[in-house]
């Protein structure tokens, strides 16, 4: 095995090359020539232990240390590692099908602990359906891009020609030479071994253990890591113990408040400090936390979001009278690996009132947690953390000048001083600073032609193998010895960023080829197009919408593959002519179907090329936000539009990107949405419908914990937030950069109660 600060693969021709620096993402493993499309490179496996949930036939519910092994478009479970037992049989096998839907579900209370669990289903068939959990969040998030790479294999393979069974059965690398007869139930081939975790020791390690995603999505020069331009204006006012304090200078100018933050480097990776974070031990928390250590869980829903009671600190109150607090965490993690925590304020039924205490409110606050780039491999991991509040207490001026006493025995400071206690904390503890990242090595297994792999027991998918009757067979006295272990896990949580300005737009750089020039462009006339939410005149405009332009937005440039670079994005490619806000029932799919809609209409027949973007919003009632955007020519078959418009759902969902943006509201829903782009088909369940002149995009934003949770936040506030979205299409090569803006939408303060009821 390489160290965990190198990346050895093996090519397919059994060549050696090394690369210095961490391992990327699942998507980022092909530079050394391998393929993940199970073509002639080489192929990367994905091995590590995981603990298998479910129930047998009595109901018993049981959570079974597994090794689990993916290796391209196949899975296996084992119960013991099958690198040390060459001889050791599958108790689970199948394939990973396209039409496998993998969903995270945050964290879970089991008789072991907290774990993060992970659910697979066929899309299909929502009988079939099986749930993995693993010890951290960090490694669930690569579990799930593991399923991913899996699914593009199985793609790959119905792509590829001859019968359906015969692509099912296909294997990835079918030029193969050497034979050991004994190891070919689970392995063939050279491979790339990516085994994810580090083992028993992990799951009973109160340390992170995760790899950094140490890519150009990560990490972003500079204080901020959006894809919308920045809209505050930070000012450093102190530094205490190597934290620097910061006030928002644009926010104050506005009358909205003291907007503030903590900022500090933290020598461990994100995954590490988020547990630390999250984690409610009393008396971990004694050695750094000064304002929650005394607190307790009260409640927990989704995997996502807790309720936490807590007793006021003495110190802070005023002749040591005794207070109480409640308090709400929700905690998301980035597709960037960034975590972010909101924490608001709260009630609770099961803690009222308590005899003798005077129940107070905390200030709500966020923490941001991001990887930070490393120079070289044997530097440690860091991450910046970012602690932020908002202040209304005239002592805040007071402080900034002259130290002012009384201000530092206050909540907000005492938060503030949450990441120097956190940072101190964990330079003290040398366990932190472990970084056990997945690792590439080269597998012992000698290669085997591809006609000796036992094939016959592979034709169900992964989920029709793992259902839980079949379960209880797998007890027995190593479930027993691993379930009487004590196992301490840990938390998770995405980010997400701020704000964008809208200014005056050049054209995309990178639409030049999208559309067919050799016809002549249509008039697109938006006036003739009424849809139930009406055009604004203005940002000071009400329950209506706008086209803004994409360069309050940072798309990838065309350098990007090189250097990280991003630009400014330019005026949209499609021209957004209608919206709809309509309220349902339930969601609703096909709307571009529905003989009222405007893609039926004549002026819609008309145009050469609609994108409908339905965005599902979950809440009583449902509400449908349905966006129109129109083409004045013909789409190129051979540009990266045309691949997408017409391509499988695996490959639109591997490349449809939306980036929000909220340019006015409360500073909490701001960071909650954030303005990092997010891969809509790898968040959410998305469903296409190619037909005639469109292409429409139902986005099922209820079907993520996550999303279901912030588009709740969002609703709350809808009446004053002004919203920028923009789409556009995620470009993965050098021919596809740069990328460019497909469409843009502004929603000014929105009003519930104007959706217009759908007609079914």
């Amino acid at each position: 095995m390489t160290s965990p600060g190198s990346k050895k693969v093996v090519p397919a021709d059994g060549s050696e090359k090394n690369h210095s620096g961490n391992l990327g993402r699942t998507g980022d493993l092909n530079e050394s020539g391998s393929s993940s499309g199970g073509g002639e490179g080489g192929t990367f496996e994905y091995f590590g232990q995981v603990y298998h949930l479910g129930s047998n036939k009595i109901g018993h519910e049981y959570c079974h240390l597994r090794y689990l092994f993916i290796r391209g478009k196949y899975v296996e479970m084992y119960k013991r590692d099958p690198h040390e037992n060459p001889d050791i049989k599958p108790i689970r096998r199948g394939v990973i099908g396209p039409t496998m839907m993998v969903e995270e579900l945050g964290r879970r209370k089991v008789s072991h602990g907290d774990v993060y669990v992970i659910r697979f289903s066929n899309r299909l068939d929502e009988r079939k359906k099986g749930e993995i959990a693993c010890a951290t969040a960090g490694e669930a998030m690569k579990w799930v891009e593991a399923f991913d790479e899996a699914k593009q294999q199985a793609e790959y393979a119905l792509s590829r020609g001859g019968s359906t069974r015969t692509k099912l059965s296909m294997e990835a690398n079918i030029d193969l030479e050497g034979h050991r007869p004994r190891v070919r139930r689970y392995a063939y081939g050279l491979k790339k071994l990516i085994r994810i975790g580090q083992g028993p020791e992990t799951l009973l390690r109160q340390s992170s253990t995760l790899v950094n995603d140490v890519r150009g999505d990560s990490f972003y020069g500079g204080g901020d890591n959006g894809d919308a331009i920045e809209a505050h204006e930070w000012k450093c006012v102190r530094t205490i113990n190597g934290v620097r304090i910061f006030e928002d200078v644009a926010n104050f100018k506005a009358g909205r408040g003291f907007l503030v933050k903590a900022v500090a480097v933290v020598e461990a990776s994100a995954d590490a400090v988020f547990e630390v974070i999250s984690k409610l031990d009393k008396h971990q928390r004694y050695e750094w936390d000064t304002v929650t250590g005394d607190s307790e869980l009260i409640d927990s829903y989704e995997g996502h979001y807790d309720v936490i009671y807590c007793v006021y600190p003495k110190y802070l109150s005023r002749w040591q009278s005794k207070r109480d607090f409640i308090f709400s965490r929700q905690w998301v993690r980035g597709q960037d690996g960034t975590y972010t925590i909101l924490q608001f304020p709260a009630v609770h039924k099961k803690r009222p009132p308590k005899s003798g205490y005077r129940r107070t409110d905390i200030t709500p606050s966020t923490w941001e947690i991001r990887n930070l780039k490393k120079r070289s491999d044997a530097e440690p991991p860091s991450c910046l953390v970012t602690h932020m509040l908002e202040i209304h207490s005239k002592r805040w001026c007071k402080w900034k000048r002259t130290s002012y006493s009384k201000f530092e025995k206050t909540i907000p400071y005492a938060l503030l001083l949450q990441v120097a206690g956190l940072k101190e904390y964990i330079g003290a503890n040398p366990a932190f600073k472990y970084e056990a990242s997945s690792t590439v090595v080269q597998s012992k297994l000698s290669d085997i032609p591809s006609g000796e792999y036992v094939e016959e027991e592979m034709e169900e998918q992964f989920y029709d193998a793992t259902d839980s009757s079949s379960d209880e067979e797998e007890s027995d006295e190593d479930d027993e010895e691993q379930d009487k272990k004590e196992i301490k896990v840990k938390l998770k949580n995405v980010s997400w960023a701020i704000a964008s300005l809208s200014l005056k737009q050049p054209k995309a750089p990178g639409a030049s080829n999208e559309l067919d020039t050799s016809v002549d462009p249509v008039d697109i006339d938006p006036s003739q197009i009424q849809g139930s939410l009406r055009k604004g005149n203005g940002d000071k405009d009400s329950n209506c919408w706008n086209s803004p332009s994409g360069m309050g937005f940072m798309i990838r440039g065309k350098t990007y593959l090189k250097d990280n670079a991003k630009v400014m994005g330019g005026q949209p490619l499609l021209t957004l002519v209608s919206v709809d806000w309509l309220k349902v029932d339930k969601a609703v799919d096909n709307i571009a179907l529905h003989p009222k809609c405007l893609v039926q209409s004549e002026p819609g027949k008309k145009l050469p090329f609609i994108l409908v973007i339905n965005l599902q919003v979950p809440a009583k009632p449902n509400y449908c936000l349905v966006m129109y955007y129109a083409a004045d020519r013909p789409v190129s078959e051979s540009s990266s539009l045309g691949k997408f418009v017409n391509g499988s759902d695996s490959y639109r969902d591997s490349r449809f990107k939306l980036i929000p943006s909220i340019v006015q509201g409360y500073w909490m829903v701001k960071r909650a949405v954030g303005t990092k782009a997010c891969l809509l088909g790898k968040a959410v369940t998305c469903k296409y419908l190619r037909k005639d002149n469109f292409l429409e995009i139902d986005v099922d934003i209820g079907s993520s914990a996550v999303a279901r949770s912030v588009i709740g936040l969002v609703l709350g506030y809808v009446t004053s937030l002004i919203v920028d979205l923009a789409i556009l299409i995620e470009g993965k090569e050098e021919t596809e950069l740069p990328e460019y803006i497909l469409g843009t939408v502004r929603l000014n303060r929105i009003e519930l109660d104007s959706a217009v009821s759908f007609e079914e």
